[in-house]
């Protein structure tokens, strides 16, 4: 098998993938109130708020600003103002709007630029990574999350979400 083709499974594994996860996402959202989703048991913890602002940020880092050669207008710390920023209805919609924008690059993506290397975050510590290592630390950033969102939802909503297959109780 040539490259091409393993690489443009990546590539499109890489964005449904995205996609699946931030369905999940806006499942455990539909569930909770606006002060569930900017609650925080302490300051030392994040908001599922929080945590939309920051999946957006990186995302549009990595794959908008990193690969797709936007400017980079992410403002990190300001993902973690312990007072919300925006409405739960903006941040949703700011990571809808981002996460698709990011799969319809990604999935369009030459594969024979996988092994460009980029320096979508030249102030942090993981620099000069490949297009390919870049795509995959933000869908698994973006996955790891959605863990804490759905563990955040089971604990105020106090129910199993049934997110994958049904299971015999």
């Amino acid at each position: 098998m040539s490259e091409q083709p393993i690489a443009a499974n990546f590539l499109a594994y890489a964005s449904t993938r995205m996609r699946t996860v931030h369905r999940d996402i806006t499942l455990c959202l539909d569930r909770l109130t606006e002060d569930q989703i900017w609650h925080r048991g302490g300051d030392h913890e994040n908001s599922i708020g929080n945590l939309l602002l920051h999946l957006e940020g990186n995302i549009r880092q990595w794959i908008l600003h990193g690969i797709a050669g936007q400017p980079d207008v992410r403002q990190r710390d300001d993902e973690f103002s312990l007072a919300p920023t925006v409405s739960s209805t903006e941040a949703r919609a700011r990571l809808a709007a981002t996460i698709d924008e990011a799969c319809t690059f990604i999935a369009t993506l030459p594969p024979n630029r996988l092994l460009e290397i980029i320096d979508p975050q030249p102030n942090g510590t993981w620099r000069n990574p490949t297009i390919l290592e870049a795509i995959a630390k933000v869908f698994g950033h973006l996955e790891m999350h959605t863990g804490q969102i759905i563990l955040l939802t089971k604990q105020m909503t106090g129910r199993d979400l049934d997110l994958s297959m049904p299971r015999k109780r």
